[in-house]
């Protein structure tokens, strides 16, 4: 039997059709699996604030044997070993013996450093050193009732000056003011800027 070629063609055609299809049905289908995707675990950067240690400063007076007396600025953390170094340290005739260099500075603070000719009882050494409460009115001496021993504690007074201020006030009246101590015999500028400090006319 003769077929035409028309014929033939389409009878390959249906035959190549049917082995495409059934190749397809033999293929699994393919499964789409999703893919999380892992989101990294690290924080969002977060603001580290270092909390800086505030130092305050603080103002202190030094006066009498040390090479550049004078107000210096340090930090409260600093003792008066440090204010003295500041000032140049000790003059040759200084006396040290009675002052506490481990002391931490406090603000408006005054040190003053003897000299070894000054006299000085032991009492007297207390006040080397004061602080802001120690300089509070109800603690400074009272130059207008102060008795004999109670000058002879200030800077720079001894017996015999403690009694030419007593003298004075006797004759003269109670002082007006803190400086007119410089009208006392023996009393001049050096020794009265020694003393302003711890005294008062109330």
């Amino acid at each position: 039997m003769c077929y035409s070629p028309g014929i033939l063609c389409i009878v390959i055609l249906f035959i190549f059709l049917q082995q495409n299809h059934s190749s397809e049905e033999q293929l699994e289908p393919l499964t789409l699996i999703p893919i999380e995707t892992e989101q990294s675990n690290l924080d969002e950067p977060s603001l580290v604030i270092e909390e800086q240690e505030f130092q305050q400063n603080v103002i202190v007076d030094i006066k009498g044997a040390v090479k550049y007396p004078g107000v210096y600025e340090l930090s409260s953390e600093k003792r008066i070993i440090d204010v003295i170094e500041l000032a140049g340290g000790y003059t040759e005739d200084a006396n040290s013996k009675n002052i506490n260099h481990a002391q931490k500075l406090q603000d408006e603070m005054v040190i003053y450093v003897p000299r070894i000719d000054e006299e000085m009882e032991e009492e007297q050494f207390k006040s080397i050193v004061t602080s802001p409460e120690t300089k509070s009115s109800s603690n400074l001496v009272n130059i207008n009732m102060a008795n004999e021993s109670e000058l002879s504690t200030l800077p720079g007074i001894g017996p015999s000056k403690a009694q030419a201020i007593i003298a004075y006030r006797q004759e003269q009246g109670n002082f007006q003011t803190v400086e007119d101590l410089k009208n006392v015999t023996g009393i001049g500028d050096k020794t009265f800027e020694k003393l302003k400090e711890f005294i008062t006319v109330k």
